[in-house]
């Protein structure tokens, strides 16, 4: 369970980035963030793993504020939280298998990690995490030879590979186009219900929102204004969460795929 106890983030410059935000994510839910850019959708789900600090409140997980860890605590969350970012985030240079493969470093001793030798149940979970997203033919290739959907298939098993009980993923189809966007939203969903984890989800787009997630949290200026099931959401409540109109392009989008 994730639970923010009046939550506040001010950043050095003295913008607020979160503003008292209190919630909690229950163990197994897939819930998706909403709101415009700048509204504080990536600080929020940044602020689970520590990428950045909150300033104030409490944010538990499990029972534990994780606000007051010190680095060896917070290497061992960041074992336990898998992150899937806009751009990938993958060694270009490396092969699709080295890339989920470092899923485990967190969990693998240094030298081991730098000489690449990896058990093989580890090699053999890489490779099974690359079968559930359709992606296992291309192991041996370098991940720059991959087009942005397939990249960021690549994404996803690195986080299976590091088997972890939440995985949050910052506007994740942002860069990809409708049809892939969908794709990678479809993968995102399937694993949330087989293996029970905790999704927490950035997106833009409203039509994604609606379709994928069992919750769905807006902001405004960093600060929740709703948090609700999917399925109580309308149109006129992206009207308020947005603080506007809702115009087409916010519907669906994406740009074209690599």
């Amino acid at each position: 369970m994730i639970e923010f106890k009046d939550v506040s983030l001010t950043y050095p410059n003295g913008t607020k980035g979160l503003k008292n935000v209190s919630l909690t994510i229950n163990k197994g839910e897939f819930v998706v963030i909403v709101g415009l850019s700048g509204a504080g959708k990536s600080t929020l789900i940044r602020s689970m793993n520590r990428l950045v600090s909150p300033t104030g409140g409490q944010l538990l997980i499990n029972d534990e504020n994780i606000l007051t860890y010190n680095q060896r605590k917070l290497r061992h969350l960041r074992t336990k939280i898998g992150m899937i970012f806009q751009n990938y985030n993958l060694v270009k240079r490396s092969t699709v298998m080295k890339n989920v493969l470092s899923g485990r470093l967190g969990h693998t001793g240094t030298i081991a990690s730098i000489l690449n030798l990896f058990p093989k149940e580890t090699v053999s979970l890489a490779y099974r995490s690359l079968q559930r997203v359709n992606i296992a033919e291309k192991v041996h290739q370098r991940a720059d030879q991959l087009s942005g959907g397939q990249q960021q298939r690549v994404a996803i098993a690195r986080v299976l590979t590091q088997q972890p009980d939440i995985i949050l993923a910052d506007e994740p189809v942002a860069s990809l186009d409708p049809p892939t966007s969908h794709q990678v939203m479809t993968y995102l969903r399937k694993i949330n219900k087989e293996d029970h984890i905790t999704t927490v989800v950035n997106l833009h787009f409203i039509d994604m929102a609606m379709e994928y997630a069992d919750r769905i949290i807006g902001m405004r200026a960093g600060e929740v204004v709703f948090d609700g099931p999917a399925t109580d959401v309308s149109k006129e409540t992206f009207e308020e969460i947005y603080g506007r109109k809702i115009r087409e392009d916010d519907l669906v989008g994406g740009q074209e795929d690599e």
